[in-house]
């Protein structure tokens, strides 16, 4: 029986480039790909693609309301040794769901890169789900800025870190917006202190 997994782990941890290097040696091997992200990852269009520069094209990119189980694509999966997910927090419960059953009634591995939780640390609703269902996890790692290692992601808007606004907003897409691998001192002292005091003021 093949597992899902999740590999997940704050921005600038490699995640894109770990999605690049695992097709390849699959196929290396001999073996067959499949590389799917959600529509809600306007970042490199049709494209998965690496900070750092590697990039490849996406097979399917899921709408909100599809699943991998529609017919359409069910032709696409069924010769495929592992299907590769990017940004899979973005995926909505059923279609994490949907990668599950994949993974135990057609016996295909599928292995899911993405964040555990957004600017405000909270799950995404598809990275909760993956923590719920997943066999297997690994975590891939980077470091704040004083040397710790990261765990949270900070966003800045114009240069100021944020706490409120939409869930969804792409960097790169939107210019004025960044995302900032924080460890847990920094992320407290730089983002959810200023959180409460506005809470309070409140």
């Amino acid at each position: 029986m093949a597992n899902l997994e999740y590999r997940y782990g704050p921005m600038n941890s490699g995640k894109s480039m770990a999605v690049l290097q695992m097709a390849y040696n699959y196929e290396e091997n001999g073996k067959k790909v499949l590389l799917v992200k959600s529509v809600v990852d306007t970042k490199g269009g049709d494209y998965l693609v690496s900070r750092i520069g590697p990039k490849r094209k996406i097979q399917i990119k899921l709408e909100k309301t599809e699943s991998l189980l529609d017919p359409k694509y069910i032709g696409m999966i069924e010769d495929k040794n592992a299907i590769l997910v990017d940004e899979a927090q973005f995926l909505t419960t059923k279609q994490v769901e949907d990668l599950w059953y994949i993974s135990k009634k057609m016996n295909i591995s599928v292995i899911c890169f993405g964040l555990k939780t957004n600017f405000k640390s909270e799950f995404f609703e598809g990275s909760k789900r993956l923590f719920e269902l997943a066999d297997k996890f690994k975590e891939l790692e980077t470091i704040c800025k004083c040397g710790t290692k990261a765990r949270f992601n900070a966003r800045m808007v114009d240069g100021k870190f944020i706490t409120e606004g939409q869930e969804l907003v792409i960097d790169e897409v939107n210019r004025n917006v960044k995302y900032v691998p924080l460890c847990g001192k920094c992320y407290l002292k730089k983002v959810f202190s200023g959180k409460n005091k506005k809470n309070q003021a409140n």
